[in-house]
């Protein structure tokens, strides 16, 4: 009589065990309808230029505005920007390739904590077998001891036409 009843209660927790498994993870899936709606999120890279807005500024061209050569490169940076009213300028290709540099010069006495217009112009040449039209122009800060605590860009996203 012992074992019977051993035996019922094994089976009524087993049951009740499976159950409770079934109706915890095996919950039936309901579909929801919701309308057709198109979403369309766009993420417009603007470069380092919100991080570098203390030390330098470009005016010309705009972050993602496309560009044609010779391309015409305005801003003002802070005089530690420059080194003799001057610091280099590149253009790379989606790969990174230095396609044109140039330097931009200070348009005013560069020896001042204050912002200093400066202007610089690169030519480069647009490969039309080039993967992509994405390129990035680079504002290097002129470094004259060569230290890379010293080292600082700022690199703007642009369109080659």
């Amino acid at each position: 009589m012992k074992l019977n009843i051993k035996i019922i209660l094994i089976i009524i927790c087993s049951f009740l065990a499976i159950s409770l498994f079934f109706v915890l993870f095996n919950k039936s899936k309901k579909e929801i309808l919701v309308p057709d709606v198109v979403v369309s999120e766009v993420i417009v890279s603007v470069g380092n230029s919100e991080e570098k807005k203390d030390k330098i500024v470009l005016d010309s061209p705009k972050a993602n505005e496309t560009i044609s050569s010779p391309l015409k490169v305005t801003g003002k940076a802070r005089g530690g920007w420059y080194f003799e009213a001057s610091f280099p300028v590149y253009l790379t290709d989606w790969d990174g390739k230095i396609i044109g540099t140039g330097i931009a010069k200070a348009q005013g006495k560069w020896m001042t904590d204050n912002f200093v217009p400066f202007i610089a112009t690169i030519n480069f040449v647009n490969s039309t077998s080039t993967y992509s039209k994405k390129a990035t122009l680079v504002l290097k800060k002129d470094n004259p001891s060569g230290l890379p605590a010293n080292d600082d860009a700022l690199e703007i996203p642009v369109i080659l036409q």
